[in-house]
């Protein structure tokens, strides 16, 4: 399987690069179209000064308006990621639902190595960490 990887940050609705102790994760997560009209990509929405709010509670189509919640919007988008294992140094691919889960009282996503199955945990980052 081989993974179509993003050029630009335009159509993604998330993106991080990590290193853990030996190996390195990174994780990306496409927008989806509109499932109103097919016609553009769902993304936050913007204010009158065509700034986009970053704490809106859902996403909305640029062409037709339609909305949507956040959590259901994002409970159907896929995250993809391209790994090195730090227990094995296998290199590798996955798709994964976008479904943060608590892991240590912290959101995150979860990713286990094809080869040996070692847990690989992507935490969402939080401000002063």
């Amino acid at each position: 399987m081989t993974l179509k990887k993003p050029e630009s940050m335009d159509g993604l609705v998330y993106f991080t690069k990590r290193s853990t102790d030996e190996g390195k994760i990174t994780v990306w997560v496409y927008r989806q179209m509109c499932p109103k009209c097919k016609k553009a990509l769902m993304g936050k929405p913007k204010d009158a000064k065509g700034v986009v709010l970053i704490r809106a509670k859902g996403y909305r189509c640029p062409e037709c308006g339609y909305t949507e919640n956040k959590e259901d919007y994002e409970n159907k988008l896929q995250a993809e990621a391209e790994y090195t294992c730090s227990k094995c140094d296998f290199s590798g691919e996955q798709v994964i639902p976008f479904r943060r889960k608590k892991i240590q009282g912290v959101d995150a996503l979860k990713f286990r190595c094809k080869k040996c199955g070692a847990d690989m945990v992507v935490a969402k980052k939080m401000k002063g960490m």
